[in-house]
């Protein structure tokens, strides 16, 4: 582990004709973020003084360029050069070098969190189209770390009001059934009860199981997915001393506010859990990736092409990624601190 006195927060600069370097350069132009951690952009100086000409900021961000993550200085805002060359940037389009350089930003920063030169990892939108190449076939970040670091992850997204972790991530909704095996949901919930108590510091976390079918299947009339597959993984996980409950129909569990009453909700599919989620926290909400050895949080917003390089950008989003992104590793570092030697 590190031992700097502020929390080294790597930043994958993601796509340079997004909105990425904007809510990038708005978060760190606020003093107060250098207190408590040291940015690493992993990018290019050159990107990003293009687009600082673009913005009005609230205080001017000096820039530390920097040739690896060893010689980042506190309290500056240090950017690891990834090439010293003239990059086109072509605002609001997808291009063949904005996803070369997304795709060596994330290589880079992984490559360091393997070796302890950075703490956390907040990731800028790429675009899942310009990123694909010859060894990097993911459709997003979350599938992408995971085979990175060799583990099972949960897309988990997270605000003030509420935690909800996505089972099947960025797949088709028609193949979303045949994927929700029982080992799947099994993991997917144990993943998510260590989460919470680990990352989010909750002891007996309680979380909702979302239904698949309309009203759960209402009891088999519409059908029996639920009954037969999504109800038998909860009793056995509760079986494991997790407090999970459902399935409950996500149309009157949301609409009733039943959210409230629980730590952690587990919907199936990316639209059933990100549409009540955005409409509860477009501006501030965080993509949190769970169960990775490293801590990697992004904003929740995509490279936003529309408004690039027009100052329009908000930056709460991915403000709350970097203070999300610092608490989790102070819970997980007191979590195992606690945990390390327990009461025979």
């Amino acid at each position: 582990m590190s031992t700097h006195n502020t929390t080294r927060v790597a930043i994958s600069h993601g796509d340079i004709n997004g909105i990425g370097y904007e809510v990038i350069l708005k978060t760190f132009s606020d003093a107060r973020m250098y207190e408590f951690c040291t940015p690493l952009l992993y990018g290019s100086s050159n990107v990003a003084s293009y687009h600082k000409k673009l913005l009005s900021l609230h205080q001017d961000v000096n820039f530390n360029p920097i040739r690896n993550a060893a010689e980042a200085v506190e309290r500056k805002f240090n950017i690891v050069n990834l090439t010293n060359e003239e990059v086109k940037i072509d605002l609001g389009k997808s291009t063949e070098i904005a996803g070369a350089l997304s795709r060596e930003a994330l290589n880079r920063a992984c490559e360091d969190l393997r070796n302890n030169l950075v703490d956390v990892l907040v990731t800028a939108p790429i675009n899942k189209k310009n990123i694909q190449a010859p060894g990097f076939d993911f459709p997003g970040h979350t599938e992408y770390l995971s085979s990175q670091f060799g583990c099972s992850s949960l897309m988990m997204m997270v605000c003030d009001r509420i935690r909800i972790g996505i089972v099947t991530n960025h797949m088709s909704l028609r193949e979303v059934p045949d994927a929700l095996t029982h080992n799947l949901l099994f993991d997917k919930m144990m993943l998510m009860n260590e989460s919470l108590k680990r990352d989010f510091g909750i002891t007996m976390p309680k979380i909702a199981v979302l239904a698949l079918d309309p009203h759960a299947g209402d009891n088999g009339v519409i059908g029996d997915f639920d009954m037969k597959v999504v109800k038998p993984v909860i009793d056995e996980v509760q079986g494991k001393g997790v407090l999970a409950y459902g399935p409950f129909p996500s149309d009157g569990f949301f609409g009733s506010s039943s959210f409230n009453h629980f730590d952690g909700v587990l919907a199936l599919y990316h639209d059933q859990g990100l549409i009540p989620f955005k409409l509860m926290s477009f501006t501030e909400g965080v993509n949190y990736t769970a169960g990775l050895p490293y801590v990697r949080t992004s904003p929740a917003h995509g490279t936003a092409y529309d408004i690039a390089g027009r100052d329009k950008a908000s930056e709460q989003s991915f403000r709350s990624a970097v203070y999300l992104a610092c608490n989790i590793l102070r819970n997980r570092r007191e979590y195992d601190e606690l945990t390390a030697n327990p009461l025979k």
